[in-house]
């Protein structure tokens, strides 16, 4: 049976103050804050979790938080832009409400028939927003942003790369994507029917200078495959083609496999389940600092460990605040 990833499961980022993250991504875009954990690999650093309401695969940007880190810069070898899907006919209200927050707007064009806005959040990260008629996802409409404006999850990813043609046999002969449009040294490819989180570019820039991984650029992109037994074979496949894909790792709320495309962007493969409500109610995600049942025991010394944060009021409109600090 020939497999195809079916889309990005979730982009993962580095942030530096968290507090400005969440301010940024739940006020200005109006994103539901969907799990307060900490990275499990590093659990003195905040893991922050953003998208729809119940954060669907698709939707989801997260952020390894590292206060006093220094900027990254982007290049080649990464993961240079998160694209967003908002309504058609939203782009001009997103404008203005990004220019009333003090956010400015650093591109606004057409790209392959779509009006695209770009502009970067507090710590660097270049996001843009794709007015996408074909996008019949609802986003979190219970925060600040009504349902007519609301994102409604990830659009796709942009990748630099030094060379395209490795990349793109892996995408298309390997993980089932298409190559759909090209413009100049941009190639588009698409992972399946739906345009729903499902687009990644590649830009080819030569003797472009390498990227570095720190706050303000992308650590990865995960793409999805809907349960165990799917990413099983997915790993039995990407080991038969000689890439060096790691085992099968808990991440409580999905289950990862992780390897570098030829490229050296950092690929995840992410099962679908169990999703975020595997440890609260749909209604409180969010709203309390949550650990792995590994991490339990350390969950005073964390608590004192970690900076502060404010979280978002919920819906039912008490405020709940991290127990941290």
């Amino acid at each position: 049976m020939e497999r195809k990833i079916s889309g990005v499961h979730h982009v993962t980022a580095i942030c530096g103050d968290p507090q400005t993250n969440i301010d940024f991504y739940t006020s200005t875009l109006g994103i539901r804050l969907v799990k307060l954990t900490v990275n499990f690999d590093d659990p003195h650093s905040y893991h922050l979790y953003y998208g729809d309401t119940r954060g669907r695969p698709g939707t989801i940007l997260t952020f390894f938080a590292w206060p006093g880190a220094p900027r990254g810069w982007r290049g080649t070898g990464q993961v240079t832009t998160v694209s967003f899907s908002a309504p058609p006919q939203s782009l001009h209200y997103w404008k203005e409400r990004l220019s009333s927050k003090g956010v400015k707007i650093e591109n606004d064009s057409k790209r392959f028939d779509d009006q695209v806005i770009a502009f970067y959040d507090p710590d660097g990260l270049l996001l843009e927003l794709v007015a996408n008629p074909r996008d019949d996802r609802e986003g979190w409409t219970r925060g600040p942003i009504s349902s007519e404006f609301a994102i409604k999850g990830l659009y796709g990813v942009t990748m630099s790369e030094e060379g395209y043609q490795q990349t793109s046999s892996l995408l298309t002969d390997t993980l089932g994507f298409h190559l759909i449009a090209q413009d100049g040294n941009r190639f588009r490819y698409r992972a399946s029917d739906t345009e729903a989180a499902s687009t990644i570019d590649i830009l080819c820039l030569p003797g472009a200078r390498t990227g570095e991984v720190s706050v303000g650029t992308v650590h990865h992109v995960a793409w999805r495959t809907p349960n165990d037994e799917e990413q099983k074979a997915w790993r039995e496949k990407l080991v038969e083609s000689r890439l060096n894909v790691t085992p099968i790792i808990d991440r409580k709320y999905f289950h990862s496999i992780y390897f570098r495309e030829p490229g050296r962007v950092l690929f995840e493969i992410a099962t679908d389940p169990p999703g975020f409500t595997t440890d609260g109610p749909l209604e409180k995600l969010g709203s309390t600092l949550t650990l792995p049942p590994w991490l339990e025991s350390m969950r005073a010394h964390l608590e004192s460990e970690l900076p502060a944060v404010k979280l978002p009021t919920q819906p039912t409109g008490n405020r709940a605040s991290s127990s941290t600090g």
